[in-house]
């Protein structure tokens, strides 16, 4: 895939990128190294200093880097800004927390006497370079996610970043040298694919980190359990939504909309399969399908657009493949489902009902604005479907009955459980799944540990 900026409202190249060749990267990797070395020494206080400056930086950028965000994957302008604006929260709230979150454990003394020791503490140091596989969906968000903690740890990152959002990239870099980061506390390596898994392996390479597509992870995760490294991985989702008779139904149905396309429907951990209790089936489809055609289609520049263009022309082929395959066995369409005439990678809000186990439609995760319907007997047979995926990122549920939540809460294999809301991340709660949605987390204390050497210090008597 060439390294270049192509906008997905109209199928125009905009810039292109020589890859980096061996030499650089092997510059790059000596500084990530030799960085390292000094960064680690830095205090808290310092590191808060430079993350809240990259902050600073970013807000004063929003407006030009959320245009550039919509340039090169084509997500709403609006929500691009929003985008930074998150991201920014973030950095400050790594900044103002990381120092207690790293803070020096202490056993009971009982134990420490029992293990014969005079005193005994756990310390987390950080590992060294850590190289992040990030996707272009979130091009900013799932950068920041990685690197506040990382750098707040006292890590230093290497970007391998889509090949598709290569200004999103090289802005990355230079917002943290303008925050005042030495050049190889954070570096983007511009590079295909192709290079992840030489630079995986080099030894001065402590860890990795993945955002993407499922076999991207095995690939990563594969190599670096060769040669023996930690890696976290956020795959792909196909969140269930559950709606009980006892929900706000109205406000479900509204939510539901948002919950599906946002991101242009682009999100692992947006809503995919929407899961109602038949007494209540009827009243939610008829409001959820009309707030799915009332969305404006259009370019993602203007200010009013809610669902602009896919990323790419074969990402909205294999939509489109969903689609049709369960059209063609038995599902009903109940708005969108055709591809627009014109220019750009536009793909309609899509409802589609009627949906059995053998469609591809659901076993395989719809990336854009296409939503599956389902018609549940009971909770018993919310939970079944909710289940029957292979993905276990996020769900939603949409009850007013506590023995429900706490039924689902038990019984929903996912790494989030979200009652009369959406999924959405925030740097203080842990993020991330199970089965093929990944293992180990973002954000929060259980984020910021994930790249730290847990270190126990004991005392003899």
């Amino acid at each position: 895939m060439p390294i270049a900026t192509v906008n997905p409202a109209n199928g125009e190249t905009l810039k292109t990128y020589e890859a980096m060749g061996e030499e650089e990267i092997e510059r790059r990797l000596q500084l990530a190294e030799a960085t390292f070395r000094t960064y680690r020494t830095t205090s808290f206080e310092e590191r808060a200093r430079l993350l809240n400056r990259a902050a600073e930086v970013l807000d004063e950028a929003q407006q030009d880097i959320a245009r550039v965000m919509t340039t090169e994957m084509g997500k709403p302008v609006k929500q691009a800004r929003a985008e930074a604006a998150k991201c920014a929260k973030a950095m400050r709230w790594y900044a103002a927390h990381a120092e207690a979150l790293l803070a020096d454990e202490e056993p009971s003394q009982a134990d420490v006497e029992d293990s014969g020791g005079a005193r005994a503490r756990v310390v987390y140091r950080p590992l060294g370079p850590v190289l992040a596989v990030m996707p272009w969906n979130f091009p900013l968000w799932q950068v920041i996610r990685f690197a506040a903690p990382a750098l707040m740890a006292g890590n230093v990152g290497l970007l391998k970043h889509a090949s598709n959002v290569p200004q999103t990239a090289l802005f990355l870099e230079d917002l943290f040298h303008q925050a005042g980061y030495t050049q190889g506390c954070f570096q983007t390596l511009l590079v295909g694919s192709g290079a992840i898994d030489d630079i995986l392996r080099d030894e001065r390479v402590k860890a990795a980190t993945l955002t993407g597509s499922e076999p991207a992870g095995r690939a990563v995760a594969s190599t670096a359990g060769d040669m023996v490294k930690k890696t976290v991985l956020e795959l792909g989702g196909s969140d269930p939504y559950l709606v009980m008779p006892s929900a706000d139904i109205d406000r479900a149905a509204q939510v539901a909309v948002t919950a599906r396309v946002q991101n242009n429907g682009q999100s692992c951990i947006a809503a995919k399969r929407f899961i109602v209790h038949t007494d209540v089936y009827d009243r939610f489809a008829e409001r959820f399908v009309a707030g799915m055609k009332a969305l404006k289609v259009g370019d993602p520049l203007e200010e009013d657009t809610e669902v602009g263009p896919l990323s790419s022309e074969q990402g909205r082929n294999d939509l489109e493949e969903l689609v049709d395959d369960a059209r063609r066995s038995g599902a009903s369409v109940l708005c969108g489902g055709e591809r627009p005439d014109g220019p750009g990678w536009y793909y309609p809000p899509t409802v589609v009902a009627d949906v059995t186990r053998e469609m591809r439609i659901h076993r395989e995760e719809t990336f854009g604005p296409v939503a599956t319907l389902y018609r549940a007997a009971d909770l018993d047979e919310a939970v079944l479907i909710a289940n029957d995926s292979p993905f276990g990122l996020s769900s939603n549920v949409w009850t007013r009955d506590e023995a429900e939540v706490d039924r689902c809460v038990r019984d929903l294999e996912a790494g989030g459980v979200f009652v009369n809301g959406m999924t959405a991340s925030h740097p203080a709660f842990p993020f991330g799944g199970v089965k093929r949605s990944g293992y180990g987390r973002e954000l929060s204390g259980h984020g910021i540990r994930e790249f730290c050497n847990i270190t126990t210090v004991w005392h003899g008597a």
